[in-house]
């Protein structure tokens, strides 16, 4: 029998209280909005094991249409446990990583839409300027900016 083998990573889900607020950031940051609709039904509880459930989603994707990232807004059942406060070294999720052509661009227009910097803008070796930043709900996500040789 031969072994399944990876295709893809489809997308990453983020929980959210307000999709509106979510898809304003992540458009901001240049992601696209591919669709937004409701989920709901003992099916789509099966998949999650939440039993009956009503999700609000909107799929997010990027610029070169290879990654995508769910925002999803629960309605039933309830969320039961928060984790849009945890440091950076908290089990679990972390954060996205999003590779930006001006990362000082980027912070300054997430910025308008309640981005706060965790740490600094930092540089690593000759390879990229990095920094965490903490969106609308808390939303973790890293930012990545490609460093010409010697810069």
């Amino acid at each position: 029998m031969s072994k399944s083998k990876l295709l893809r990573m489809d997308n990453m889900g983020i929980v959210v209280e307000s999709l509106d607020l979510a898809v304003a950031f992540f458009t901001e940051l240049g992601l696209t909005l591919e669709g937004r609709g409701r989920v709901e039904g003992e099916w789509a509880g099966r998949v999650t094991g939440l039993g009956d459930q009503s999700v609000e989603i909107a799929m997010m994707v990027t610029p070169d249409g290879h990654s995508r990232l769910e925002l999803c807004r629960y309605l039933a059942p309830a969320v039961v446990a928060d984790h849009r406060t945890a440091p950076v070294n908290a089990l679990g999720y972390l954060r996205a990583m999003f590779t930006v052509s001006d990362i000082d661009d980027a912070v300054s227009r997430l910025r308008t839409h309640g981005a706060e910097l965790v740490g600094e803008v930092v540089q690593y070796e000759n390879a990229y300027r990095l920094c965490y930043i903490r969106g609308p709900e808390g939303i973790l996500i890293g930012l990545a900016e490609p460093m010409a040789d010697g810069r």
